[in-house]
């Protein structure tokens, strides 16, 4: 026979009692007893390529940020003077609005649009797996890949202009990756598509977690579904919702593979993101400084992007 819920509520909370003394002269000191450095043992490989491959290069770009490096020519510590740089230079401020345009229309297609298709496939009905996999996909497939294929949908003779050609939309077609007004809205599109699968899988981790007795409970109350997705739903996946939105943050910001096989910063700059453009200084020109100051103004900005969206989730104030 179970057991009451109190009992087993009563021994997961209580004690264990303290072991018995071994006869013939106590406890055995150091036998039985818990070894400290077996943690840290464990620990070790991972802490040692976190502090290699991570937190070194990243405290040498922080120190690199004040330095006028070539790889020519021994560094040069001019202070400030990267920052200064940045700060009037025109392809700078070109960049960090299209990181911002770019979060702007990435956020929703990763927030909104994966939350659906969780709700979707969270539900036991024949395949539905497969449907999981068929959604997670391209998100275990290579960017350069993926960019390459979209390539050719955007191509002027590709999928997507014949499908706006006979659905009536327009009239003549569309150079997706050669107009400034559309090559940041196609490249967007294919970094969402990547990811959408990867975001769905968190929200459907948060949806499985929700126990079933709450939507039982309101459809007995009369709550139709809708009703039951903005009471129950919506509220209980907010902390998922807060992940969906820090994490596409960041891949907002950094996204350089689709950008340098599908536009390669172009036409005229406006695909150049705050990634691309830390690429393009660093690599292209050469000048290693002035390319960290502008990575650790990328850290600040993702810092304070998550702080604030950590305040907000918390229901406390900013500042």
């Amino acid at each position: 026979m179970a057991l009451p819920v109190t009992v087993l509520a009563r021994a997961a909370t209580e004690r264990p009692p303290a072991l018995a003394a071994r006869p013939g002269g106590g406890r055995r000191r150091g036998a039985g007893g818990p070894k400290w450095w077996v943690a840290y043992l464990f620990l070790a490989p991972g802490l040692v390529f976190f502090g290699v491959f991570y937190a070194w290069p990243a405290v040498t770009a922080a120190q690199l940020a004040f330095y006028d490096y070539d790889i020519v020519n021994p560094p040069r510590f001019v202070g400030t003077g990267n920052f200064e740089r940045l700060a009037q230079s025109p392809e700078f401020w070109q960049a960090f609005g299209n990181s911002l345009l770019f979060l702007a229309m990435f956020l929703p297609l990763v927030v909104v649009l994966p939350l659906l298709l969780a709700v979707a496939v969270n539900r036991r009905l024949r395949g539905i797996s497969a449907f999981r996999l068929v959604y997670y996909l391209p998100v275990v497939t290579s960017m350069v890949a993926i960019a390459i294929a979209w390539t050719f949908i955007f191509h002027p003779r590709g999928a997507l202009n014949w499908l706006l050609l006979r659905l009536g939309v327009i009239d003549t077609p569309i150079q997706f990756l050669l107009d400034e007004s559309w090559a940041l809205p196609a490249v967007v599109l294919v970094e969402a598509w990547q990811y959408a699968g990867y975001f769905m899988m968190i929200y459907l981790a948060g949806l499985q977690s929700i126990p079933a007795g709450l939507y039982e409970a309101a459809a007995l109350d009369g709550a139709g579904a809708w009703a039951r997705f903005r009471r129950i739903t919506v509220p209980l996946i907010r902390p998922y919702a807060a992940v969906c939105v820090v994490l596409g943050g960041i891949l907002a910001t950094q996204s350089f593979a689709s950008i340098y096989v599908l536009t390669r910063g172009g036409p005229q700059g406006s695909t150049t993101t705050l990634g691309f453009y830390i690429w393009s200084r660093a690599f292209e020109h050469f000048d290693f400084g002035y390319a960290s100051a502008v990575g650790l103004v990328l850290w600040l900005f993702l810092v304070g992007f998550a702080l604030v969206q950590y305040r907000l989730t918390r229901g406390e104030p900013v500042g």
